[in-house]
């Protein structure tokens, strides 16, 4: 839920109609009061998922905003994590939150931790990471977009590299959580078929199938495993799994 600091309707409206670079810059100092900030409990669950496939040296936060999965990495990695975001708003909070302070200014001794403005289907590492993860960003990339962002995961790891991505179980059609999905994402392309520049966001193109098969044609091998913590559907499935695509 918003909380009373969060966001004004206003100000939320007047990102919807920014570019979505442009609308979390707006967003960027009350994006931590939002529900859109990926909750601790998930990021704990995949923490404790990853762990036991460590030890890892350097980590990878795709699409970070304002660092929420930086102490998840800082625990995994041992000798440096790295954020990158396109948006420089949401990295100045980031980095005034989790920078690693410079030497002689209390550093302490967990890894270093810097922040880079990038976008995501340009990377500028090759082979620098051991561990890559990317929590509640996979909306703002087209299905178009996806093996061209898969691909730059994969050149972005190390041979052997992980890449951890959480992904929720589909609301069940018909269900009051399927029609809110549904209408956001209607919504959304109404907007921006209307209104220039587009704001990419949706919540029903990720579907977890077609990202398995992307991961598969890219170069990853990829095994799923239930994140149990996070509960289970009337069936008894699990709400949300994680990928474990690992490069070759």
């Amino acid at each position: 839920m918003f909380t009373p600091n969060g966001p004004t309707p206003r100000e939320l409206a007047v990102q919807a109609l920014s570019s979505t670079r442009h609308g979390y810059d707006l967003l960027a100092p009350k994006f931590d009061r939002t529900p859109f900030r990926t909750p601790d409990r998930v990021l704990e669950a995949v923490a404790g998922a990853v762990a036991p496939l460590g030890p890892f040296r350097a980590g990878l936060d795709l699409c970070c905003g304002t660092g929420a999965a930086t102490g998840v990495l800082s625990r995994l990695c041992r000798e440096r994590v790295t954020g990158v975001d396109f948006s420089e708003g949401m990295l100045a909070v980031a980095r005034a939150a989790h920078s690693t302070p410079a030497p002689g200014r209390g550093a302490g001794t967990g890894p270093d931790v810097r922040f880079v403005q990038a976008d995501a289907l340009a990377l500028p590492f090759r082979e620098a990471f051991d561990l890559a993860v990317s929590f509640g960003a996979s909306g703002h990339f087209l299905p178009r977009e996806r093996p061209a962002l898969f691909a730059q995961v994969r050149d972005a790891l190390r041979p052997g590299g992980l890449f951890a991505l959480p992904v929720g179980a589909p609301a069940r059609v018909g269900s009051a959580a399927y029609w809110r999905l549904w209408g956001f994402d209607a919504v959304m392309r109404v907007r921006n078929l209307l209104w220039r520049p587009p704001f990419v966001m949706y919540y029903r193109t990720f579907r977890l199938g077609d990202v398995l098969d992307d991961l598969t044609r890219t170069g990853f091998t990829v095994r799923l495993t239930p994140l149990t913590a996070l509960g289970t559907g009337p069936d008894g499935s699990p709400r949300c799994r994680l990928v474990l695509a690992r490069r070759a």
